[in-house]
């Protein structure tokens, strides 16, 4: 249960709705208005209009007994954390086993709005270059295998919203800012099926990215692999892209039954 002492230093809507929220545990199913009231320290019809904003978009059901319980929406919240977390629990064996065989730093990334987050990072015990690249890093939209492959099978309208609306980072000279190139760039990497960058954010850096579809057919995640370029032998640069395909076509096939 929250604390009344807090409230005096969160008093926006949001903080509120969030305290609302934060009411409910195991040893309490429902609360009443009465209750959010005395905790925010408001009137009761205050109160009322606070908890019923939260009606009104599914975060509570009123229960028609003068109380209310957690709705809809958080059900549907909870499932699509629910979804992550399977997802990264599937990925991370996998991960360790790509950057082992490689020696290498394996990604998996997620989009979030125009970015792009590094929810997992795995790295070889043996390998030489670490990259700095740590969970909850924010990647731009534009750059890098692990962030071009989450982007490539949105509709083309979408794409161009995005691109258009949010500030593209040029990090190096390879770097795509021009809104027809990322279009043209991304169709290639839809029908290639794979995204493979050089020295697009880092100048030594090569990125090798595969999708992560779910049961839909929609891309939820990359799979990726950083490396420095002049260290690995060209021969091997074709080995990797089959590995990081490989398991991505399996994470997928796992991450369908997920959704059953």
């Amino acid at each position: 249960m929250v604390e009344k002492s807090g409230y005096r230093e969160r008093n926006s809507t949001a903080d509120r709705a969030l305290l609302i929220l934060q009411m409910f545990g195991d040893d309490r199913p429902e609360v009443s208005a009465i209750d959010v009231a005395d905790l925010l320290g408001v009137a009761r019809s205050t109160a009322y209009r606070y908890v019923q904003t939260l009606v009104q978009s599914q975060f509570l059901v009123d229960t028609g007994r003068g109380s209310f319980r957690l709705g809809l929406r958080i059900l549907e919240l909870a499932r699509i954390a629910r979804g992550g977390l399977q997802l990264a629990d599937l990925a991370v064996p996998r991960m360790k086993q790509l950057a082992e065989q490689h020696q290498q730093t394996v990604l998996l990334t997620k989009q979030m709005g125009p970015a792009v987050i590094c929810l997992e990072r795995e790295e070889s015990r043996t390998q030489y270059v670490r990259l700095s690249y740590e969970r909850g890093t924010v990647l731009s939209l534009n750059a890098g295998a692990s962030a071009l492959v989450l982007f490539a099978w949105l509709p083309e309208d979408e794409i161009r919203r995005l691109v258009s609306t949010t500030p593209l980072a040029k990090f190096t000279t390879k770097t795509l800012t021009d809104p027809d190139a990322i279009v043209a760039r991304l169709a290639e990497i839809r029908e290639k099926g794979v995204s493979v960058t050089d020295a697009e954010v880092d100048p030594t850096a090569m990125g090798i990215a595969a999708p992560i579809f779910n049961g839909a057919g929609v891309v939820v995640a990359a799979l990726s692999v950083v490396l420095i370029r002049s260290l690995v032998a060209p021969e091997s640069i074709d080995r990797i892209i089959e590995s990081v395909s490989t398991t991505a076509r399996e994470l997928s096939a796992e991450t369908s039954l997920l959704d059953r």
